[in-house]
């Protein structure tokens, strides 16, 4: 007993000793903090920036409260719902025609009713953050994507409708807007200074029960390559073992001045759902910068080089004559694009950007997204063991471009809800396809419509519509407009792997 009384109160001192080294500053943030307008097509949005005014030490012998009171009414419940229809008691092998023809229908008629979708109100809850007392709010993109009603919950509990103002799912970032003024807001920090060994807090609402604090430091940073955003999105998550729980999702990552570090994104839950310690912030830098077009443009613009590029591992470091294995090896380029325009050939394999080292392929492409369009940026290169620079002005990259949504009149009911675009090289390097592969991929599939239950998702990539190949977006409209109310037969390109789905119009 006196060995384990011991042992336990000499953890308690060492926490305390840990706690009470930590350099912080949580009071000069409110002083050294200045303000930044951000100047859009509404009114200006003033947001609230960490200063560089140094601090001095902090004892958090008592904990952490000085840091966390500020900040608790700064950071909000999120409760969206949104309507989908659940198809009940359904046996997808019994409704596909050509089971049909063989098998008739083993249950007749008497579950038709049953068969039917049934509409239904799907609700969930998330986090947001409050960076103007006018109103705005930061948080994850999925915690509202797909809402039908999003309701705002503030610290007084006070509850009011926002309104989403933009959304940006390659980074899962979202801008809504409550009808209030003079709220509590929090000081933007600088995500770049976050160090691995920090001190940070976690704030959020998890599991709905209210607003929940817990503590843990930076474990990693630059997380880039873990698909969490799907296979086009960009990445650059802070790891850290703060507990982040279902609810937190949009929350804030503060450190110990109480500057907002990230907005609490995801964990890794090992299929249990909980916290095991592996949890992921989007860092503020890039959270910012995308707020910031979405006020002042309503839309995030990214610059585009046109190139497809992969890792450069040790043997192809070694086969391409590398100094080191770093760098992103040029798989393909783009005709037309800047990097064809720049004289980037395959086999390239690119180094700097303006002068500054590029560590891997995820480097280089979240930079170049990270930069505006029209920038001339600077590169180096390595071609057959020789270095050589080369310049290239970014152009925009093409979100939008030739999309279409099945919904049309006189075009197949079978894929009304789905979106899709023309597969170019980045799409094709994210989804995991060889280089040549042609055809439509898929950007969005409605939850309720034909395509989702016969299982197309975001990032397939349709190549063939009734036996008939298709390269681009005019050519699937002409093959899906020709089938008109009848069957579809695709061919799918999932990661590579192709395989023929039928679609049958409801």
């Amino acid at each position: 007993m006196n060995n384990r009384f011991f042992q336990i109160r000499r953890s308690i001192a060492l926490v305390s000793l840990a706690a009470a080294v930590v350099i912080g500053g949580a009071l000069a943030w409110m002083i050294s903090s200045s303000a930044h307008t951000v100047l859009g097509a509404g009114s200006p949005v003033t947001l609230r920036i960490a200063g560089n005014a140094p601090t001095g030490p902090v004892n958090f012998n008592e904990g952490f409260a000085s840091v966390v009171e500020p900040l608790l009414p700064a950071v909000v419940n999120i409760s969206t719902s949104k309507v989908v229809k659940n198809q009940r008691g359904e046996n997808p092998f019994f409704n596909d025609p050509f089971f049909r023809q063989f098998f008739g229908n083993p249950f007749g008629d008497r579950d038709q009713q049953q068969q039917q979708p049934k509409e239904q109100r799907e609700h969930s809850l998330g986090s947001g953050v409050i960076v103007n007392p006018d109103g705005y709010i930061l948080t994850n993109n999925h915690v509202v994507e797909g809402a039908t009603d999003v309701q705002v919950t503030l610290g007084d509990k006070r509850t009011l409708k926002a309104k989403v103002v933009g959304t940006d799912p390659r980074t899962d970032i979202a801008v809504l807007k409550i009808p209030a003024s003079g709220l509590s807001t929090v000081t933007l920090g600088d995500s770049a200074k976050a160090k691995v060994g920090d001190v940070v807090l976690a704030i959020g609402d998890p599991f709905g029960i209210g607003e929940t604090v817990t503590m843990g430091i930076v474990s990693a940073k630059g997380r880039r390559d873990l698909r969490l955003e799907g296979p086009e999105g960009y990445e650059d998550f802070i790891q850290t073992d703060a507990s982040i729980n279902p609810g937190n999702s949009g929350g804030a990552l503060v450190n110990t001045r109480g500057e907002l570090i990230g907005i609490n994104t995801a964990i890794i839950s090992n299929g249990g759902g909980g916290n095991q310690g592996i949890g992921f912030a989007v860092p503020v830098n890039m959270a910012r910068t995308v707020m910031e077009q979405i006020l002042k443009t309503g839309k995030v613009s990214r610059g585009y080089l046109g190139v497809m590029i992969q890792e450069v591992t040790a043997d192809l470091g070694k086969a391409f004559n590398l100094p080191s294995a770093e760098g992103a090896l040029v798989g393909d380029v783009t005709p037309d694009s800047p990097g064809a325009k720049a004289g980037l050939q395959k086999g390239d394999v690119i180094t700097t950007l303006n002068g500054q080292k590029i560590s891997d392929s995820f480097d280089l492409r979240l930079r170049i997204s990270q930069t505006a369009p029209g920038t001339v940026v600077k590169l180096d290169v390595y071609r057959n063991g020789q270095k050589q620079q080369m310049t290239a002005t970014l152009g925009e990259f093409p979100e939008k471009t030739q999309t279409a949504e099945n919904s049309q009149p006189g075009e197949a009911p079978a894929l009304e809800g789905v979106q899709v675009e023309n597969l170019n090289s980045d799409m094709a390097q994210q989804l995991n396809l060889p280089t040549g592969t042609r055809g439509v991929v898929i950007t969005r599939v409605e939850p309720n419509s034909t395509a989702a239950e016969t299982g197309l998702e975001r990032g397939d990539v349709i190549q063939e519509v009734n036996r008939k190949p298709v390269n681009n977006v005019e050519q699937f409209r002409a093959a899906v407009r020709g089938a008109a109310n009848q069957p579809l037969l695709l061919l799918v390109n999932r990661g590579g792997n192709t395989q023929y789905v039928v679609i049958s119009p409801k």
